[in-house]
């Protein structure tokens, strides 16, 4: 039987456990250096940057979505982005990543919002079928890009100069 929860602070020992296990996934088990504490710091706080839905089969956890809201200034509304969707490999093809979805666009839909946001690893094929599925597009054209660590603390130093 599946049950869909808003977390609490108390998950966040699970949250980082999960987060580990879709990075296993993703093939890139050393790149999680997310703890506990900042799960807790940015995601239980007075204003918190992201929320989860935590899936539980029969009580066991067994899945999540993490996700946080932006704004679009093409459509001047708010934007659902999906930052982590995952569900643990016994439990699949239980419909359970399908209703984590439907709760997201539901909660998107309450809210306002223009778009309902993710991406998916262009390797990842079983994703990305799913999420045609769901009758989403998925948008090859755009390409991530990303600043961090010392290059991001080298940009946030260097003064402002011609550009």
């Amino acid at each position: 039987m599946l049950t869909l929860r808003r977390a609490i602070e108390e998950d966040a020992a699970t949250i980082l456990a999960l987060v580990r296990e879709l990075a296993t996934y993703e093939r890139a088990p050393d790149s999680v250096v997310a703890t506990e504490a900042s799960f807790v710091r940015h995601g239980f706080g007075e204003r918190p940057l992201f929320q989860v839905q935590i899936a539980e089969w029969s009580g066991e956890v067994v899945g999540f979505a993490l996700y946080f809201f932006g704004f679009s200034t093409w459509t001047g509304a708010p934007v659902l982005y999906l930052e982590d969707l995952f569900v643990r490999p016994a439990f699949r093809k239980r419909h359970i990543g399908k209703e984590l979805m439907r709760a997201l666009a539901r909660e998107a839909v309450a809210r306002g919002c223009g778009r309902f946001v993710w991406q998916v690893l262009d390797w990842n094929q079983p994703a990305i079928d799913f999420y045609e599925t769901l009758g989403a597009t998925v948008l090859r054209e755009w390409l991530t890009v990303r600043v961090e660590g010392d290059a991001l603390l080298r940009l946030a130093s260097e003064e402002a100069g011609p550009s």
